[in-house]
């Protein structure tokens, strides 16, 4: 073997070293807490209609990035998310209904939910592809049509959270907020984590070719289980989050298959299998809703167009375009194989 080839083997040669952070990453990470310290003092600094908006969009950021760790990483393509979403709404007036505290409430709903998930794994894990699709939509329209014939939950006219009107408007606001900002840190901050861990790796193999991954000794099934209930869990607690931001909720909206629409189409137009592609594609959504959902109908057939565009010329969304620029990742995922001469 000649001395290039030697300096050139990644595993005992000297030419090259593993990393998982450079100077982008950690450029990158600064910019997410400088962010996120803004973002803290939303409610003190802003008036309340942008309270209400940032608050809508961070529950916009959990929906995209619950539906990017399923369907991007663990090759799970839900239709039935909804069934969490509502679920926990519903969770969070059951338990008020029995004086538990409102916002202890969305927590417990939250991880309700992710037991519901866990409780349903078993049927749901063991299929693949479109059947796995549609067997999530029907428990959503079966959790749905069960909580429609509650009427201590209001019945199929939707019920109010009554509950928080015991904090004054402004106080509430910013309450629902904050909790709000806390969730979309813990949840995205426990994606990150699986995805730095050895499980990123995995997660990632999973991502490209399941079979494959298998094929070579990784555990499938229990990653893709963390994975569902995380989902479960996040989508819970947007559920309950949208609930405590608009006071009122229908089982025929909050159950609704529109929530699946608006996931796919946000990790579609942001970028599938990417950590900060659905927050690209949650932004994009949040901006388009606020600007063209008063068309009604052409406004649903835009989205539509919208994301097959994305799917046939883009498809790896509009992540790909920045990321690929970039010297580096912008956050620290995964590891990588360098020069020592870089």
């Amino acid at each position: 073997m000649s001395t290039t080839e030697r300096a050139q083997r990644p595993a005992t040669g000297t030419g090259y070293r593993v990393s998982r952070s450079s100077l982008t990453s950690w450029l990158g990470s600064l910019g997410f807490l400088a962010v996120l310290v803004v973002l803290a003092f939303v409610p003190i600094a802003f008036i309340p209609v942008v309270i209400q908006q940032t608050t809508s969009f961070l529950i916009l950021v959990i929906l995209a990035s619950m539906w990017n760790a399923l369907a991007g990483y663990g090759g799970l393509v839900s239709v039935g998310q909804q069934a969490y979403i509502g679920f926990g709404a519903y969770a969070v007036i059951f338990l008020t209904q029995r004086d538990v505290e409102p916002y202890l409430s969305i927590v417990i709903a939250a991880l309700a939910s992710g037991v519901l998930a866990l409780v349903v794994s078993p049927l749901l894990l063991r299929l693949r592809g479109g059947v796995f699709a549609i067997a999530t939509w029907v428990v959503a329209e079966t959790i749905g049509l069960i909580i429609l014939m509650q009427a201590s939950l209001g019945g199929g006219t939707g019920v109010s959270l009554r509950a928080l009107n015991v904090y004054p408007v402004a106080d509430r606001r910013a309450y629902t907020y904050w909790i709000t900002l806390a969730f979309t840190v813990v949840l995205l901050g426990a994606v990150l984590l699986l995805l730095r861990r050895r499980t990123g790796a995995a997660l990632q193999a999973i991502r490209d070719d399941e079979g494959a991954a298998a094929s070579v000794g990784v555990r499938t099934r229990p990653l893709k289980l963390i994975l569902f209930v995380l989902a479960g869990v996040g989508c819970g607690a947007a559920g309950a989050l949208t609930l405590a931001n608009t006071l009122f909720i229908q089982p025929q909206s909050i159950f609704g298959v529109q929530y699946t629409a608006f996931m796919i189409f946000m990790v579609l137009v942001g970028g599938l299998g990417s950590f900060e592609g659905p927050i690209l594609g949650a932004l994009v959504f949040f901006v388009a809703q606020n600007e063209f959902a008063d068309l009604g109908a052409w406004y649903l057939i835009g989205l539509g167009l919208v994301a097959i565009g994305f799917a046939l010329f883009l498809p790896r969304g509009l992540w790909s375009l920045i990321g690929d620029r970039l010297p580096g990742p912008l956050l620290p995922i995964g590891y990588r194989l360098r020069s020592n001469k870089s």
